[in-house]
């Protein structure tokens, strides 16, 4: 597998005037611009899943998490740094910003799945089962999103798109058996 160099931030690449020494102190990756508080909107989701099988009724509650976009979040967020992270993610290697995009899309794309399969009324054992099946999903992949963003080398190899859809017909056989 080929890889590229540790995501580097180059002058030319970034909006007018934009100057990375703002992102020291901030919770903002000074060598990526990519700041791992978008993360938490994954978490969330993960966080409700994982409290199902234990508490049915937040089912409502995770039925009510959208998938965001990185700008999305920032801009609905009360994050310190909000229009910093947002001015940097402008700014940020061209191939890392899509790198970190396309695994949120995959993670989103699990997601919307998953509620739309909760949606109906389903038993207990059913709604663990799946819940259960797309927490485990999920978290490698919130694992990958936090690598791109603290600068791990990306992969030049072809798209995921075929394993998230094997992810997601797995998650969905999975269900099918309870």
């Amino acid at each position: 597998m080929a890889q590229s160099a540790p995501c580097q931030i180059s002058n030319d690449a970034t909006p007018a005037g934009f100057d990375f020494a703002q992102l020291k102190g901030t919770n903002i990756n000074p060598a990526t611009g990519l700041a791992t508080d978008y993360l938490n909107h994954f978490n969330e989701a993960i966080m409700l899943l994982e409290m199902l099988p234990m508490a049915p009724e937040c089912k409502d509650d995770f039925l009510a998490w959208r998938p965001m976009s990185y700008r999305e979040h920032f801009l609905a967020s009360s994050f310190k740094h909000r229009d910093l992270a947002i001015t940097a993610y402008e700014a940020v290697d061209p191939a890392y910003r899509r790198r970190l995009d396309d695994v949120a899309d995959q993670m989103s794309k699990i997601l919307i799945a998953t509620h739309d399969g909760m949606k109906g009324d389903l038993t207990p054992d059913t709604i663990r089962i799946l819940a259960e099946a797309t927490a485990r999903w999920l978290r490698p992949l919130v694992a990958r999103a936090g690598a791109v963003i603290n600068g791990e080398p990306i992969s030049t190899k072809a798209s995921d798109e075929p394993a998230l859809q094997d992810a997601i017909d797995l998650l969905f056989d999975d269900t099918a058996e309870a």
